[in-house]
């Protein structure tokens, strides 16, 4: 189905939860986040339901999120369900790493194609000190996990953080030359917890790594390869280089309402919606997507909400 921008929306990033075992600071309050009642989150029924509409309506990728998406009791049977939907082509999870040591392997076998891994140091210390709670030690093993699991095109996702992470570029890219891993730079967004003073433009990559040569791009990613390298860079920018003509996704959140945009306040509900009511706020929601975020001009982004709540 196409917006009215007549851009093909195919692309589903279903959070699954709001929760999430490190507090990374960019995302999250020290605290946490308030525990929403049971009632208050989708079921599993639900949100397999949920992408049953949307590949009705089109959408044929299904990236499910968090918070952290491995927390989620009942995660196996919404990747075999949602899997296993006439029209899904793929299933895909973005995670911290932490917990795929035990759930790399049934998560191939309920049907997850593609892991997005959430890393933003190498270094031990700055790890613990970003994420509160995390081991660096853990997310490393949950990548070796999902190799030896048999999972290939992984992504390692990098905020991009002047003054935290700016001097470990050159150690990212350099994982590409020994692993067949896409490291993606992500540009700081002002939204949520995050600094915007930490914002640095992806370009910054290329200028501290100029070996690096062209490749064709995938998505809103541009990409670059270490000659003779195995992986690949990416560049995700959402700031320097604004990607909206180009996007193809809506949102779901883990209490059931769509987000046309990331950094729109605009949310259409669809719990206790049912088929063709559910696929009529689904085309409405597709439908309301804006031409573009309008962060560059404010300063901020429009969403009320941290990413954790949205779905990262």
């Amino acid at each position: 189905m196409k917006d009215n921008c007549q851009r093909e929306i195919t692309y589903l990033r279903l959070s699954v939860t709001d929760l999430c075992n490190l507090r990374c600071r960019y995302c999250m309050p020290a605290e946490g986040v308030a525990k929403k009642l049971h009632s208050d989150i989708c079921s599993v029924e639900e949100l397999v339901e949920i992408a049953a509409a949307a590949a009705d309506c089109g959408i044929t990728r299904v990236r499910l999120t968090g918070g952290e998406p491995l927390v989620r009791r009942g995660i196996l049977d919404i990747c075999r369900g949602i899997a296993a939907l006439p029209g899904v082509r793929e299933v895909d999870m973005t995670t911290n790493g932490i917990l795929l040591p035990e759930l790399a392997g049934p998560l191939r076998e309920a049907g997850v194609e593609r892991l997005n891994v959430s890393l933003d140091t190498l270094r031990p210390d700055r790890y613990a000190r970003l994420t509160r709670l995390g081991r660096l030690e853990d997310a490393l093993a949950g990548l070796r996990a999902a190799e030896e699991a048999g999972f290939t095109g992984t992504k390692v996702n990098v905020v991009l953080m002047a003054g935290f992470n700016d001097d470990e570029i050159e150690d990212f890219v350099a994982l590409t030359e020994r692993y067949p891993l896409e490291v993606r730079f992500i540009e700081l967004m002002p939204m949520g917890q995050a600094d915007a003073g930490a914002y640095l433009p992806g370009d910054t990559v290329l200028a501290r790594c100029p070996a690096l040569a062209p490749a064709e791009p995938s998505g809103v990613a541009r990409r670059w390869r270490l000659p003779g390298g195995r992986g690949l860079v990416g560049l995700i920018e959402p700031m320097s280089h604004r990607f909206c003509g180009g996007c193809d996704r809506i949102r779901v959140t883990a209490d059931g309402r769509l987000k046309p945009c990331l950094h729109s306040n605009q949310e259409i509900p669809l719990r206790d919606l049912r088929g063709e009511e559910l696929r009529q706020a689904i085309r409405a929601g597709i439908a309301a997507k804006p031409a573009r975020h309008r962060m560059a001009e404010e300063g901020r982004s429009r969403t009320e909400r941290n990413m954790n709540e949205i779905g990262g």
